[in-house]
C-alpha cells in the first residue's frame, strides 16, 4: 500500500511549515498515524514528532452541460510535525536570474 499520495501545497500549508515545522500530505484512506509516521521517516530521512489526520468529504461539481453533477472522492489529509531543526525539501533548490527573474535550470 502506498501511504503518501502527494504533498498539499497551499498558502495555508506553507505558513504552517514556516511557523510550526509541519508538512501536509494527502494520504491513503486506510493508513493510520503510525504508518504515516514510518513512511515519512523512511522516505525523507527525518524524525517525526506528531501526526494529525483529517478526513475530508468529497465535494460535488457540475460537469459538462451543467445539469449533471459528479461527486469527488473522499480523502484524508495528514499534518506531520517534525523534530526541531529538520525539514523536508519538497522543491529542489532553483536559482533565479537577477536580470530577468526567470529560473535557471
Amino acid at each position: 500500500m502506498n501511504v503518501l499520495i502527494k504533498p498539499i501545497l497551499t498558502e495555508k500549508s506553507t505558513k504552517i511549515v514556516e511557523n510550526l515545522n509541519a508538512f501536509t500530505f494527502e494520504v491513503d484512506w486506510a493508513a493510520n498515524k503510525h504508518q504515516i509516521s514510518q513512511t515519512v521517516e523512511e522516505t525523507f530521512g527525518v524524525e517525526v514528532v506528531k501526526v494529525r489526520t483529517i478526513k475530508l468529504a468529497g465535494k460535488t461539481k457540475r460537469v459538462r452541460n451543467r445539469r449533471n453533477f459528479q461527486k469527488l472522492s473522499d480523502r484524508v489529509k495528514a499534518i506531520v510535525y517534525l523534530k526541531k531543526g529538520q525539514t523536508i525539501d519538497l522543491f529542489p533548490s532553483e536559482k533565479k536570474s537577477k536580470k530577468t527573474g526567470r529560473i535557471k535550470k
